[in-house]
């Protein structure tokens, strides 16, 4: 039997029917996930988020801190996602190792929540396009033009259209082009690690003391704090761990390509990222201030422009606006596919008209174009100041955490019987497990808190109002009197039988059956 009928036997085992063509492979699927990182363009789009709290010191030693747990987290969701590939993904695997008292609940809340952390995803990887966009603008002008959020924004829904298009490309297609954003994302992080230091003036050069060891926190926090904030930028960077397994149902021998993907993705996304920090350090001066508040609006680009001036930054920077663009791309392709999943198992309002499958494509037209316009409503935090939207680079953070860990949690503790794909941590399980919990359970915690102390309107971090909002309107919704999910929503719908002659799925499991699919 070859790979494609025993990934569609153990997608039937899941409750679901094969309705994707698998055109992803492994090294495509990595592709992907890497593309998602991003590397040296999300270092780009949150090097704002990062220098004001500690500096250089904060940028290669926080790195490396934050890289250490995220790998940890990295295994906990492999190990997840080769036991059970599916598009579901972390509410599936929330239904499947919860209790039975509280599977249903759970299940809905970590849909809306992982939901709600692509559509931020999403909406802070194009936004920060909009904004490097604006920045060689910028540069072009001579610092000339200086964009307003409503210019910002107007760019932003542009791209956010294009990628609603691309997105929507038949899966073959989209899965060749991951060949094509591997080599770019791994030739920008070579050029960024030999352009800067053959071309950064002597003045600008830091001596090792000063670039491992110089601690300058201007956020107004302790210093203890500001440097557990730092974590923000290798925390959105190395993320979307679930991304490949968004993908699952569209990758050949998915049981053994997602935790690949998944790992070998974060590894090498980290150790790239640590050595692109590292010469940063080394060649951005020692004047953080001028490089932070700079007219260019990108500390990146800043660094570039001190380095190698204004044709070399501008021709750096058009690299670096394609290999972003890329990841939002990416970012929309995998969220559109946990959509879909969830609308396939009614957990979404019109599930009718976002579970459906483009004839032409053979992809989720619906939900990508849905997703799309979430992102676009979300950006429209901008227009409360700058610090503003910052929240929704947190959010996806914040939003993500919470739909890993509890998943994470409930194997352990939700008293079902976990049976591990290929690949298994064995005895390790449990410490992975209990670490990487531990680590997402106080970053939630801490990326709650505002960027400066004694915030006002225009400072405050609006994560807190963002993710408490979607999660009390899934919990009204979910309780809703009369209508809400708490009277039909049944978790996992298995659309591998109950099929009418239209082709239309009707679930007539019950959730006893669907339970002991999860605990056997």
């Amino acid at each position: 039997m070859d790979a494609s009928h025993n990934d569609e036997d153990l997608l039937a085992r899941l409750g679901y029917k094969q309705e994707f063509k698998r055109d992803f492979s492994r090294l495509e699927l990595f592709g992907m996930s890497f593309s998602i990182v991003g590397v040296v363009q999300s270092i780009a789009a949150v090097l704002l988020f990062s220098i004001p709290y500690g500096g250089p010191a904060a940028m290669i030693w926080g790195w490396f801190t934050c890289c250490c747990f995220l790998t940890i987290v990295a295994l906990a969701m492999a190990e997840l996602g080769s036991a059970a590939p599916t598009a579901g993904g972390l509410y599936y695997w929330t239904f499947q190792f919860s209790s039975p008292k509280y599977r249903r609940l759970l299940s809905w809340l970590v849909g809306y929540v992982n939901t709600s952390a692509y559509a931020a995803g999403v909406a802070s990887v194009d936004w920060g396009v909009a904004t490097q966009i604006m920045a060689a603008v910028n540069i072009g002008t001579d610092g000339q033009f200086v964009a307003t959020s409503a210019q910002v924004y107007g760019v932003y829904c542009a791209i956010l259209i294009l990628h609603a298009i691309t997105a929507s490309l038949a899966t073959k297609i989209v899965a060749k082009l991951q060949w094509f954003y591997i080599f770019l994302n791994i030739a920008l992080c070579f050029i960024v690690i030999i352009v800067l230091p053959v071309a950064t003036p002597k003045e600008l050069h830091n001596s090792p003391s000063y670039a491992f060891g110089h601690f300058e926190n201007v956020s107004g926090w302790p210093n203890g704090y500001a440097f557990i904030l730092s974590f923000l930028a290798p925390a959105w960077t190395v993320a979307g761990f679930d991304t490949s397994v968004h993908i699952s149902e569209e990758a050949r021998n998915a049981p053994r390509a997602v935790p690949f993907a998944i790992m070998s993705a974060t590894i090498l996304s980290s150790v790239l990222g640590w050595v692109v920090n590292i010469v940063l350090a080394f060649f951005m001066g020692n004047d953080l201030a001028s490089v932070t508040g700079n007219s260019i609006g990108q500390p990146m680009a800043t660094i570039f422009f001190n380095s190698v001036g204004k044709n070399g930054t501008l021709a750096i920077w058009v690299f670096m606006i394609i290999t972003l663009w890329m990841t939002g791309m990416d970012y929309l392709l995998a969220g559109s596919r946990q959509l879909f999943a969830f609308s396939r198992d009614n957990g979404m309002p019109f599930s009718r008209v976002l579970y459906s499958i483009n004839p032409h494509t053979k992809t989720p037209v619906h939900a990508v174009c849905f997703l799309a316009f979430i992102s676009l409503l979300l950006g429209l935090i901008s227009f409360a100041g700058p610090i503003a939207i910052s929240a929704v680079f947190t959010m996806s953070i914040v939003s993500q955490y919470i739909g890993f860990v509890v998943p994470i949690i409930a194997r352990w503790v939700g008293g079902t019987n976990f049976q591990p794909g290929p690949f298994n941590l064995g005895s390790f399980s449990a410490p992975v497990a209990f670490v990487a919990s531990a680590y997402m359970i106080f970053m939630i915690l801490v990326f709650l808190f505002p960027a400066a102390p004694l915030p006002t309107s225009q400072s405050m971090n609006y994560t807190v109002v963002v993710v408490g909002g979607t999660m009390a309107l899934s919990l009204g919704y979910y309780f809703f009197p009369k209508y809400g999910g708490v009277y039909w929503f049944t978790g996992p719908v298995e659309t591998v039988r109950g099929e009418n002659t239209k082709g239309e799925v009707e679930d007539h499991s019950s959730i006893s059956e669907k339970g002991s699919r999860g605990s056997k």
